[in-house]
């Protein structure tokens, strides 16, 4: 069996996204869509998802490139002057790793994130990050904290088939293998911990090192290669840049469709495998 798991990035960070995303669930592949609970269009994105009850909708956890959803005198190791997080990944994980008072302030950010999702009355499908920035150590372990919490158990893990991905793609190589090594590293400390805990894991992730290039080309040859189980393909649809164009228009390609029907690969969601 193949199953497919089509996630949109970036529900309720603006109109455009939004639009996007219920044009690709309604007439394309999408069926589920990470939302950003302190984006500018959050309350159109819930409203969205309410009116379109099969679109499953996970928290994208923002820490980076956004505001927190607590005052930022609440959080002072972690935002700037302007009251926002960092833009840099690798200055702000290394500064909030070596301050112990960065932990706690990740943690209540995370938890607030979080209840301000289960608010909305949305049923809570899954948990990734902007940026995949909840792989940093620190805040996977929050992470994995509130999930238990809220008895939430599908947690990406950003961890490429990067051998398939390479045959169907080798441009931007140094990129893609720093990202390989970058985020095997970390999924070795965090899988077993998911284990531990029961977590859900799937076969494995695509997206990652097709960030803002998800072709129709790239998509029709992975489902064609796609091997037996269980995987996430996510991907950034939006109106207002030409790479967002390009991926919605991915998603709603009648030939991507053929394959999956062709190759009788399953969409679904993490809900539906954890039911």
């Amino acid at each position: 069996m193949r199953q497919l798991i089509v996630n949109a990035d970036d529900f309720g960070e603006n109109p455009w996204v939004n639009a996007a995303i219920l044009l690709a669930h309604r007439a394309g592949i999408v069926t589920s869509a990470s939302l950003m609970v302190t984006g500018d269009a959050f309350a159109q994105a819930v409203a969205l998802a309410h009116a379109n009850p099969h679109l499953r909708v996970g928290l994208h956890l923002v820490l980076l490139h956004g505001r927190p959803c607590l005052a930022p005198a609440a959080i002072p190791a972690l935002v700037d002057a302007r009251g926002r997080f960092p833009t840099n990944p690798v200055t702000a994980g290394l500064r909030w790793f070596f301050r112990p008072e960065a932990h706690a302030q990740i943690r209540r950010e995370v938890s607030a994130q979080v209840v301000r999702f289960l608010n909305t009355g949305l049923p809570l499908d899954h948990l990734n990050s902007h940026y995949h920035f909840h792989v940093h150590p620190v805040i996977f372990d929050a992470l994995l904290d509130v999930a238990e919490e809220v008895g939430v158990h599908h947690i990406r893990l950003p961890v490429e088939r990067w051998a398939l991905s390479l045959r169907l793609d080798r441009s931007d190589l140094p990129r893609k293998l720093a990202y390989v090594v970058e985020f095997s590293l970390l999924a070795r400390r965090h899988r077993p911990r998911l284990r531990e805990r029961g977590f859900s894991l799937i076969d494995g992730l695509f997206g990652l090192l097709q960030t803002g290039n998800l072709s129709e080309r790239y998509v029709i040859n992975l489902l064609q290669r796609l091997p037996p189980g269980t995987y996430e393909l996510y991907a950034h649809p939006r109106l207002d840049t030409a790479a967002g164009i390009r991926e919605l228009r991915t998603l709603l390609s009648p030939r991507v469709r053929q394959v999956i029907h062709e190759r009788d690969i399953r969409l679904t969601t993490y809900s539906e495998l954890g039911a």
